[in-house]
């Protein structure tokens, strides 16, 4: 049975305890908790609920809970158990794990084609988010390929630079990286051990206009590599929710967050992210969020939270991708690359373009493959985690390019990149497409104006 299914099986069951024991060292980090105080509690009531856990390790959050290892041996779910009957506790939780966004490849040596120029549908052509008008858009606004945006990438971390057996990606420039941090190593050098950050990176801010490989849709914007997931793809409440706020410290003016918790995670099981988020918010800083590949009927947080835009994905025919999740807080849709849904289209354009299951290219930008020295376009990258940096990357555009004036704020940008998609499935916003599919050109163009009169006047 696949482990989404185990998961899904398991929360029917539960209400504010625990995952099922098969899918739980999946879903939270073993041998660690979360912990918040109630308001007013002194060292000394602190320090014997501290008892509970066996007295291991302890480290503060952003917000004032902390993370506490567990140093007498006892389950995450004994632990809970006990800190949950401690009056001095407000709230403890597991530290749950998210993971990247995508299905990731698992044929290192198999490279894309080797027409470059045919290769990035997503964007240029009839199901892309039409770039090529949007850069002429942006050059003209003084901000070419969204010069002087700042995108901090929440990731596996970023090829950004040569550290020892770590080789800085040959299509990232090398002077466009912002401060970082990795929050899975606790130290400065976010270097990316997955190639899935990259990746998302790529897409954001590759080379454009050198006589190589592909384009970045925001290839004038700087990079911001923060490391949350480690080489396996998973990371961390505690790690995620540090990493949003120090994005937002750091003058992020998006943050883009390709990774997803499972379905079955409520808000009440990570409010420190949800409060790392209203933080991102009220500094001013866009969070683009993918909205999660289980097929679900839900989005996955963090995209479901508040004052975050959630992104869904799209193939080459313009369809919902089969994976992509779905729900009444979609936003917006964004190439990901992939086969068609598998359901039945509801109106006659879904008709007109959809085929159950129909298969459809990936999503190519370079990233490594095997080692962190070893740099290709690789197929196989498909997934909310690829439509994700589309939006992030024409927000960037966005903001670069003044579009929206300069008191423009987050909520400003995310209506209109809404306001200006293009409608794929119910008129309006519905719950497969959100607004409809992300038009770069369309969010950096002009306002529609009546006609003039014949006679110009």
């Amino acid at each position: 049975m696949p482990l989404r299914h185990l998961v899904a099986a398991c929360a029917a069951l539960l209400v504010m305890t625990l995952p099922c024991a098969a899918a739980d060292a999946a879903r939270y980090s073993p041998g660690e908790v979360i912990v918040h105080y109630r308001p007013g509690t002194s060292p000394d009531a602190r320090a014997n609920a501290r008892d509970l856990t066996g007295r291991g390790p302890v480290k503060a959050l952003p917000g004032g809970s902390r993370r506490v290892r567990i140093g007498d041996g006892d389950s995450v779910r004994h632990t809970l158990s006990e800190l949950r009957g401690n009056p001095t506790v407000r709230y403890a939780l597991p530290n749950f794990v998210a993971r990247a966004s995508a299905f990731l490849p698992n044929d290192p040596g198999f490279a894309g084609p080797g027409r470059w120029h045919d290769v990035q549908w997503n964007f240029a052509g009839p199901a892309g988010i039409r770039m090529p008008e949007a850069w002429d858009l942006a050059r003209a606004a003084g901000a070419p390929g969204g010069r002087g945006a700042l995108v901090a990438v929440l990731d596996t971390g970023v090829a950004y630079a040569n550290r020892g057996r770590f080789r800085r990606a040959p299509e990232l420039y090398a002077d466009r990286f912002a401060r970082g941090y990795d929050f899975v190593a606790d130290d400065r050098f976010p270097n990316d051990e997955n190639g899935h950050g990259t990746h998302v990176a790529g897409t954001i801010a590759q080379r454009t206009n050198n006589g190589a490989g592909l384009t970045g849709i925001a290839y004038g914007a700087r990079i911001m590599p923060v490391r949350v997931l480690d080489g396996q793809g998973l990371g961390d409440v505690a790690a995620i929710a540090r990493a949003v706020r120090f994005a937002a410290r750091g003058g992020a003016d998006v943050i883009n967050l390709s990774l997803e918790f499972d379905s079955g995670v409520r808000a009440s099981q990570i409010p420190d992210i949800l409060a790392a988020l209203r933080y991102a918010h009220r500094k001013g800083a866009m969070v683009v969020a993918a909205s999660g590949n289980e097929d679900a009927g839900t989005v996955a947080y963090p995209a479901r939270a508040g004052h975050v835009i959630s992104v869904a994905a799209t193939t080459e025919h313009m369809c919902r991708a089969e994976y992509s999740n779905m729900g009444s807080g979609l936003d917006i849709a964004a190439p990901g690359g992939g086969s068609d849904m598998s359901e039945r289209p509801v109106t006659a354009e879904e008709a007109a373009l959809c085929r159950a299951g129909r298969r459809g290219r990936d999503i190519y930008q370079q990233t490594f493959v095997g080692s962190p020295r070893n740099f290709r376009y690789p197929a196989g990258f498909q997934g909310t985690s690829m439509a994700a940096p589309h939006v992030s990357a024409v927000a960037a555009l966005v903001i670069a390019s003044k579009r929206l004036g300069p008191g423009a704020g987050p909520d400003d940008v995310q209506a209109r990149l809404q306001a200006t998609a293009r409608d794929l499935g119910r008129r309006g916003l519905d719950e497969r497409y959100g607004a409809g599919l992300l038009d770069a050109a369309a969010a950096l163009g002009p306002d529609r104006f009546q006609d003039p009169p014949a006679d110009g006047g």
